[in-house]
This record gives structure tokens, sequence and C-alpha cells, in this order.
């Protein structure tokens, strides 16, 4: 399936209505027809959001995902007016784990062009909400800040879009902020709040919260996504083990 074909619809899906649909459908016809032997587009347009009919409920999961990154990773790289280098090879690389060199070239080709338009950020973020699950936008948020942590800054305005974009898919600001500790500078409390707690919690709470971030966050969650994908989540997983057992050696408990 090329990657064209499917983002463009799910490009419809994004920015949501017939209209939408209609646009993210040529979108990526324009893709595949350059991509295709003689230059001949052989997508489909079923007629309604989200591209051709026929896919089946994980490859529609998976590309809703991706379509999600492409777009709001647009957003987040321009929020500082400037798009670095840094970026766009941390993006390409992502896509080359994930799909290989060819795919990945047309990704980041979409990239650029969704970089040259106005995007409805919180229109975009609250039907990507909708369509996926809790796990899936956690990690979609820790991807953005690996994006704006690619040139070794968090830049303000960069997580203050990120923030928006979080809070409306429906992502808790405890939630929120305990990813965005794990890109930020560390200080004495970065352990607690990885954990989404203050150092006056109780060793309970401290139990009760890890088990909370353990649950939401465990890679099985997102393996429907890809192994690229999945293997982040098992980075973000071990960082909030670690802080964990920071958190336990420091008072001393099991």
């Amino acid at each position: 399936m090329k990657f064209g074909k499917w983002i463009g619809g799910g490009i419809g899906w994004a920015l949501g209505g017939p209209l939408g649909g209609i646009l993210g459908y040529f979108i990526g016809a324009a893709f595949d027809t350059n991509s295709q032997p003689g230059g001949q587009s052989q997508a489909g347009f079923s007629g309604r959001p989200g591209g051709s009919a026929g896919y089946s409920q994980q490859q529609t999961s998976r590309g809703d995902f991706m379509v999600s990154l492409v777009v709001l990773t647009a957003a987040v790289m321009k929020a500082d007016g400037k798009v670095t280098q840094a970026e766009l090879n941390y993006v390409k690389q992502f896509f080359v784990r994930q799909f290989g060199v060819e795919t990945a070239t047309d990704g980041i080709r979409m990239l650029r062009d969704v970089l040259k338009q106005q995007i409805p950020v919180y229109d975009v973020s609250r039907q990507i909400g909708q369509m996926l699950n809790y796990s899936s936008r956690l990690q979609l948020i820790d991807y953005l800040f690996g994006i704006s942590n690619a040139d070794g800054n968090v830049h303000a305005n960069e997580a203050s879009v990120i923030e928006v974009i979080s809070r409306n898919m429906g992502i808790s600001d405890t939630d929120f902020n305990s990813i965005k500790s794990m890109f930020v500078k560390k200080d004495a409390d970065s352990a607690y709040k990885i954990l989404g707690i203050s150092p006056s919690a109780t060793d309970d709470e401290v139990r009760k919260a890890y088990r909370k971030m353990a649950v939401e966050n465990h890679p099985d969650k997102v393996a429907y996504l890809g192994e690229d994908v999945q293997r982040a989540a098992k980075e973000k997983f071990q960082k909030i083990n670690e802080a964990y057992e920071e958190i336990k050696k420091q008072r001393g408990f099991a």
C-alpha cells in the first residue's frame, strides 16, 4: 500500500467532513501518481472521509496515527518560527525505521507541504483524541517532545503548542507533565514529576501512581502501531520504571 494514498485519506479524516476527505484523497493521489509506473494513480475514493474502502482495522488505526504525526509534527515544528534540519532528520529517521527509505521520502515530502499550510491545531487535536486510544495519544505526545528536543532544547513555544495539542486530545495535565519531565532539564523532583505526584505523596500514593503510569504506558498497548512506535514506548516505560526505582531508593521501601 502506498504511503500517499492512506496518508491523504487520513488528512481528510483528521480535518473532518466530506471536503476534507476529498482534499485528502487528491493530495494522496498526487503522491501515488508520481510513484506508480507510468504516472497513473491507482487510488480509489469511497466518497467519505478517511479515503479508500477496504482497509482492515489495524491498517486504518496505524494510518490514522501516522497522519496524526505528520500534521501535528508540522504544528510543533512551526511553533518557534523556524524548522531546523535536526528536526527534519529526527522525523525522517523515524519514518525510515518505520516504513523504509522510499516511503519515508514520501512522508517527508508530505510534511514539507503541510508545513506550508495553516494547521487547525484545535480541531485536528480534538479529532485525534476521538480516534486514537489513550495510550496511543500518550505516545504521540512523547514523539512530539522528541521532535522539539531534536536540537537539544525544548523551545517554550513548542512546549506550549504540544500542551494545547495534549489538552485537546483529552490527555490529563498529570500525564502531559509526566512526559514533559522526561525531556526537560532534570531537577531534584524529576522522578516525582514523571510519576505525576509531588514529593509529599505517601508511599502508598507513590505505588498507586506507578501502577497507573505502568498500565497507561505499557508498550503492548501501542504494538499495533508498529515496531518503532513500540520501541519508543519501551524507552518511555523504562524512564517510568527508573523514576519509581529512584523514589523507592530514596525512601527505602520495597
